[in-house]
């Protein structure tokens, strides 16, 4: 890619690594980070040129609005490598595209695409040892942008910065997921900030998963604010049910992400002869389906796990197992898409962008 930045980005190198105190076989999702960080600030009206510094700590005044406003947002992406060390990222404009629209919900300046894409290549190729190769494992990239201006005056901040973390990551979830469909408390409500990767959407849903948890289950499936009846996310994923043959998955709304996955299970769902309705599902609709035994399947779908199949819900008190498939959906489009991702299949929606 050649560069269309003012000033070259600089790095400064780690004087030591910590890559040989790394098990990358038995790599934990999102706990080990690697010995680099792209920064970049937000002053005086504009980016500046991204640097490339240490994995470290910051520092910030305590009086900085990212604590005290909650101006902070992120994307959740991957870069695989395959078995001739070649790298590639799944659907990167996507995030991009998605992490200002989240920007402008949140009153955040946008982060135009130069400083994105180039600077996540230049710490991708500084950090390429770093990309696992075992089965199931991945580089996780985390680019995020919170308020750093300072102040006590409920407004947007003056000041931000973008990073990019990485994190060499194994699976996300492992086993069979139980999860219980929520009827007190919502993710994200009608006009609000659900649309977005905002840190706060996440903070908010910890504690009904906790109650959840205290029950036995897994996660939460979500539903709407208002009457609780439709379906709407499976923890932080997108959710799918197969009912019959027809697969099934809520609109985007101001409530709900508009996921990479999710889009990528639509296109490969079109593009084999699925049928897949984009509706409004309710409760209702799938306690019934599983009680005369047409309900096939659920399953989440998003960066981090791909595709998690779902092996039993709860909903008042009563539990609902889900059949074990042989030929499922789930394992299906985990594999079209992982093959995709690793390069070890065609692309043809040209998905794979090569480092």
């Amino acid at each position: 890619m050649e560069s269309t930045l003012k000033s070259p980005i600089s790095i400064e190198r780690a004087k030591t690594s910590k890559i040989e105190q790394v098990d990358f076989d038995n790599l934990a999702f999102g706990s080990v980070f690697t010995d680099h960080m792209l920064v970049c600030d937000y002053k005086n009206g504009s980016w500046e040129t991204p640097q490339i510094i240490p994995y470290g700590p910051l520092s910030l005044e305590p009086s900085a609005k990212i604590f005290h406003y909650g101006q902070s947002i992120f994307e959740g992406m991957k870069a695989y490598k395959d078995d001739q060390n070649d790298i590639f990222l799944f659907r990167p404009s996507d995030n991009h595209k998605r992490l200002n629209i989240s920007a402008s919900r949140m009153s955040i300046p946008e982060i135009p695409e130069n400083i994105f894409m180039e600077g996540l290549n230049a710490l991708l190729k500084l950090e390429e040892k770093w990309i696992p190769q075992t089965p199931g494992s991945a580089m996780y990239i985390r680019p995020f942008i919170f308020a750093s201006g300072k102040g006590f005056h409920a407004s947007p901040a003056n000041e931000y910065k973008f990073m990019i973390c990485l994190a060499p990551s194994g699976p996300y979830f492992a086993g069979k997921v139980k999860v219980l469909i929520e009827e007190k408390y919502s993710r994200s409500a009608n006009g609000g900030v659900g649309y977005a990767k905002a840190g706060g959407n996440y903070a908010g849903q910890f504690y009904p998963t906790q109650l959840a948890v205290e029950k036995g289950y897994n996660q939460v499936i979500w539903t709407d604010d208002n009457t609780h009846e439709n379906i709407e996310e499976a923890g932080a994923m997108n959710i799918f049910v197969r009912i019959g043959d027809t697969l099934i998955t809520g609109p985007t709304s101001d409530r709900i992400l508009d996921g990479i996955t999710r889009k990528s299970v639509l296109e490969i769902a079109a593009s084999k002869g699925i049928k897949a309705e984009v509706r409004t599902l309710t409760v209702t609709e799938v306690v019934a389906a599983a009680q005369d035994g047409s309900l096939k399947e659920m399953f989440g779908a998003g960066t981090a796990a791909v595709i998690s199949p779902i092996a039993a819900f709860g909903f008042r008190d009563v539990d609902y197992d889900l059949p074990e498939l042989e030929n499922s959906y789930a394992s299906m489009f985990k594999k079209h898409i992982t093959d995709i991702q690793y390069n070890r299949a065609e692309d043809p929606y040209s998905w794979r962008v090569k480092i």
